[in-house]
């Protein structure tokens, strides 16, 4: 059926069991998609979109649903009100569902990233998103009707349509997948996952039409099981029984029929026969009871209990024969008794070299020990320097490689032991050794113990109590060198670590990490331990997310200090670890007691041509501002006009001017002419130079034009084309070309022209009309080479007379040049002549414009000549520049779309009007792709920080000498003070940058209110 047209093209998309080759067939029902979707899904955030998500989210509310406002569909975050509108304007979910590959189109059309292997899963993702947040308020809201429970409407799959008639009692949900599909299923993951090779898997049973729930064949009979009888007889047989046995195996030998036991008693390939008595036998009764044999050749007494199965099996024992060795004797084997002998010579005198370990055979398996990650933990906390670096070193590469599965959760004592070996870094440049007591009640009068529980609230006043050592940076001892490197290592293995979230958030419990970096951050500024600095801060970044630090924390007092350093990635790392303070938590970053000489190199980095470092900077700024407390401080310290302008001119930072050109009127196109132009006279001496057919080609493409929706009667064209060239052609004494063959040429030069007869109702009943559609005359004739003559607008009045006012009738004559043109007005209309040397004479006479729609001379007027010559050229020169101009007009939109086509004379052009905007670079976030990322929008939020909170801080007095002695004084607002410079230069941004015109706005809204 078609209604599940999308779904089975969706489930189809991998290897099925049937077909295991066919996910690599290439589809051809979609293979344009990828050439022609160009366009990509965005969400317009409209106020009407914010109102419908609204609505939606408090609908399933109510219906006890989960909703998603913008789900993941291919590679965009899906526009739920575009999805709501194509799918009903389609008819809706059902009529979609029904329709074949239609949620495939409103996949291309809506912009999804459909190509032609994702095309079916794109499509079912789509209809998947309608059926589970759109399709129950389509039925509520479109179609008036209540929806169907949740249960058979968004809990199920989006696998077929006919919602509006799915009720509980007509509906079957489908059934999930078997449990030997779901085992297999777990047992390939596993297999894809763990190092350790799983139990091969028996041989699956061919799918048969109902095996399982995604084939289609018939179910088979399960595997014939053998139902297990223990051996109730006797162990061994007794004497009598052996001879009863062999003259039972004689009996059957006799008739000619083996027995199973026979048969199990003779394997095959063994040529020697085996006795009798070894085989056996089922056990004659005795004493009273039946003495039975082997479990398989039982028969119960009960014959209902009695099993075809059972009876029927004949167990398969394939007994390999027993390969017969001769024993080795010093006659058949002289040669290894005399080796025998001489090493034992050899044992005796004490030359014999001592065995060496024998090694396993290939493929033997043997035990190997734990796995590396066991052995590296086992090493490092063994204390032993050698293993120690061995550790050491291979962690560093499982944490760089293995980042993603190698968790301190999964390796008990790992962080206690990386802490450990960083800690030693103490003893290399102070006189300490550090320890870590995790009772939770360590000695506080032993400066060297840490609390591992709780950490050590007091660490930098420990540190400052340290005494140093001389330590010579450029010469060290090779035992100090090593120490250094797997120090640097252990710490570099944690950093590594950390970059995970799960990792992070664990260690971000784990106190004595925040006491080392903040050992390691003291250390001497020397080049060998920048590294390991670094490696700090990085960690200090990773954990900042997921900790709280107050103003008197040893590792926030430590973070701020490093924003003295001189070193551009400890100040960038440093930066963004402060910023990021509790960002995962609910807690609020307030950044407190910074350090004014902080906040003022933060002011002076922003001057500096770093785009990472200024990016970081507003940062840490619009975090720090966020806060009404922190704003005084701010503006006193860093000069408040400085920082406000700083960010004014942040905001066209990377700015780039476009220009966008919009229409003000639409392209119009204007009605075909019934009668063909007249042939302009050097055109006509052109053609009459050439044979035919090629005259009539000629004419065609100088005359006519392209135009799918126009026509035009076969008897007009002829009749043009005689009136043409029919005379000059006879005085000439050549042959022109008929009718039926001048017919038959214009769709040769015309690919969309076709000869037509069309019936048309008149006034004598039904006529015939014979036409060539496709085909219009041109507004202005071409050269041969394509280019247009320049008509002559001037207007000849007519007298009044038949009955008919006086009006004016427009000149039908074309000209190549503006010059040409030009003469013509003079001579034809004026009535002027020129003299002997070619010049006319300047005289003064009554003159009047009729050229189109002028209106500089009206009526008549003495003027001179020269003067009236001087407006004609103008108009002219206008008529040959609007040519020109719509020529490069068709030209630009040609080359835009790629198109090489004559341009359409009939088409006027739309008129437009240039708009100059400015484009600042961004990025955008992941997480959040509405919301555009850059150095632009981190300086508008920091402004919108400081206008909110100047005009909420009550007494803010700040020293503005350079406004008061303008004659403002004190009057003014410290917000009117701050933002009355910059609000024509915040204007001019908002009116160009289109993304940030909507935060300025809530800048200047905040300043002109509190002014």
């Amino acid at each position: 059926m078609s209604v599940e047209s999308d779904d089975a093209a969706e489930s189809s998309s991998g290897a099925s069991p049937r077909n295991p080759s066919r996910s690599s067939r290439p589809s051809n029902v979609n293979k344009n998609t990828s050439q022609k979707t160009k366009a990509t899904h965005t969400i317009d955030r409209t106020q009407e979109y914010d109102d419908f998500i609204a609505t939606l989210r408090t609908y399933h509310k109510q219906r006890g649903t989960s909703f998603e406002p913008e789900p993941w569909v291919g590679s965009a975050h899906l526009d739920l009100l575009k999805v709501f509108r194509h799918v009903v304007a389609a008819g809706g979910y059902d009529h979609v569902s029904a329709t074949t590959l239609e949620w495939r189109k409103l996949a291309t059309e809506l912009g999804l990233d459909v190509t032609d292997r994702s095309a079916a899963g794109v499509a079912y993702a789509l209809k998947s998103a309608f059926l589970k947040y759109l399709a129950a308020y389509e039925i509520l809201t479109i179609h008036k009707k209540e929806p169907p429970p949740p249960q058979i409407l968004e809990h199920e799959s989006a696998k077929g349509g006919g919602l509006l008639t799915r009720t509980l009692e007509n509906y079957t949900p489908k059934k999930g997948p078997t449990t030997v599909a779901r085992a297999v299923s777990v047992n390939a993951s596993a297999s894809e996952t763990d190092d350790t090779p799983a139990r091969k898997e028996t041989p699956a049973r061919k799918e048969t039409p109902r095996s399982g729930g995604t084939s289609r064949n018939l179910r088979v009979a399960p595997p014939q099981r053998v139902i297990f009888q223990p051996d109730t007889g006797t162990a061994r047989q007794t004497r009598p029984a052996a001879a009863s046995s062999q003259q039972s195996s004689h009996s059957h030998s006799a008739t000619g029929t083996p027995t199973p036991q026979a048969k199990m008693a003779q394997p095959q390939g063994h040529s020697h026969p085996q006795p009798m008595g070894m085989t056996q036998q089922v056990h004659a009764p005795h004493m009273g009871h039946t003495v039975r044999g082997p479990s398989f050749n039982y028969n119960p007494l009960n014959p209902e209990a009695t099993s075809t199965l059972v009876q029927n099996f004949e167990p398969r024992l394939d007994m390999v024969p027993i390969q017969m060795r001769p024993v080795e004797t010093p006659a058949n084997s002289p040669a290894e008794f005399d080796r025998r002998r001489r090493q034992e010579r050899l044992k005796a005198s004490g030359l014999f070299p001592q065995p060496q370990p024998a090694r396993p055979p290939p493929g033997a398996t043997v035990f190997e020990g734990p796995n590396i990650y066991v052995r590296c933990l086992c090493a490092l906390r063994s204390g032993i320097p050698s293993e120690q670096a061995y550790a050491l070193h291979h962690l560093v590469k499982i944490s760089y490689e293995r980042g993603d599965k190698f968790k301190f959760e999964n390796f008990a004592g790992l962080a206690e032991g990386l802490v450990s070996k960083g800690l030693e870094v103490g003893g290399k440049f102070f006189h300490v050794n550090w320890t870590i007591d995790y009772s939770g009640d360590p000695d506080e009068s032993n400066l060297e113990e840490l609390d591992g529980l709780n950490g050590t609230p007091d660490i930098l006043e420990r540190i400052a109590r340290l005494q140093p050592k001389d330590v010579l940076d450029n010469i060290q001892p090779a035992d100090f060198a090593d120490d250094m490197v797997q120090i640097t290592e252990a710490v570099l293995t944690m950093r590594n670590m950390v970059t995970l979230p799960e990792n992070a958030m664990q260690m971000a419990d784990f106190p004595v990490l925040r006491d080392l970096v903040c050992i390691i951050l003291h250390l001497p500024n020397i080049e060998s331990v920048v590294e390991l600095k670094h490696c700090a801060l990085d960690i200090a970044e990773q954990l900042a997310p997921y900790i709280v630090l107050d103003a008197e924390d040893a590792l926030y007092r430590t973070l701020i200090a490093q924003l003295h350093s001189t070193d551009r990635g400890a100040i960038l790392t440093a930066l963004r670890a402060t910023t990021r303070l509790s960002m995962f938590l609910g807690e609020t970053n307030r950044l407190p007691d910074v350090p004014a000489s902080v906040l003022q190199n933060i002011l002076d980095w922003l001057m500096l041509n770093d785009d990472e470092l200024i990016d970081a900077c507003l940062d840490f700024l619009y975090v720090y501002t966020a806060f009404i407390a922190n704003i005084e401080p701010l503006l006193k310290t860093v000069g408040a006009p400085h920082l406000v302008n700083h960010l004014v001119r942040l905001l066209s930072h990377g700015a780039r001017r476009i220009q966008k050109d919009y229409a003000t009127e639409p392209e119009k196109k204007l009605p075909a002419c019934e009668n063909p132009l007249p042939i302009p006279e050097d055109l006509r001496e052109q053609l009459l130079q050439m044979g035919e057919p090629d005259r009539c080609f000629a004419w065609l493409k100088c005359l006519f034009e392209e135009d799918p929706d126009s026509a035009i009667t076969q008897i007009a064209i002829w009749q043009a084309y005689q009136a043409s060239f029919s005379l000059h052609l006879q005085q000439m004494s050549r042959p022109m070309i008929n009718a039926a063959e001048f017919i038959k040429n214009v769709p040769h030069v015309f690919k969309e022209a076709e000869p037509q007869i069309v019936k048309e109702m008149g006034e004598r009943g039904e006529t015939q009309k014979f036409i060539i559609r496709g085909v219009r005359p041109r507004m202005h004739p071409t050269t041969t080479e394509g280019r247009e003559y320049v008509p002559c607008l001037w207007k000849t009045p007519v007298p009044p007379g038949n009955g008919r006012p006086g009006h004016r009738t427009q000149c039908i004559r074309h000209f190549k040049t503006a010059e040409q043109l030009y003469n013509h007005i003079i001579v034809e209309h004026v009535g002027e002549k020129p003299g002997a040397d070619g010049k006319f004479a300047d005289r003064e006479r009554d003159l009047y414009c009729t050229w189109g729609s002028c209106a500089r001379f009206p009526r008549l007027q003495k003027m001179q000549l020269s003067v009236f010559m001087n407006h004609i050229k103008t108009h002219t020169k206008a008529a040959q520049q609007k040519i020109a101009l719509a020529h490069a007009h068709a030209a630009s939109v040609d080359g835009a779309v790629g198109n090489k086509r004559p341009r359409r004379t009939y088409i006027v052009p739309p008129r437009t009007i240039s708009i100059h905007l400015e484009e600042t670079p961004f990025l955008r976030d992941e997480r959040q792709q509405s919301v555009p990322m850059g150095i632009p929008f981190s300086a508008v939020l920091v402004l919108r920080n400081v206008a909110r909170n100047v005009s909420k801080a009550d007494g803010l007095v700040l020293d503005l000498p350079d406004l008061a002695s303008e004659g403002q004084g004190q009057s003014a607002s410290p917000l009117e003070h701050l933002f009355r410079p910059v609000t024509a230069r915040l204007c001019d941004i908002m009116a160009k940058n289109q993304l940030l015109a909507s935060y300025i706005q809530q800048v200047l809204e905040i300043t002109r209110d509190n002014y």
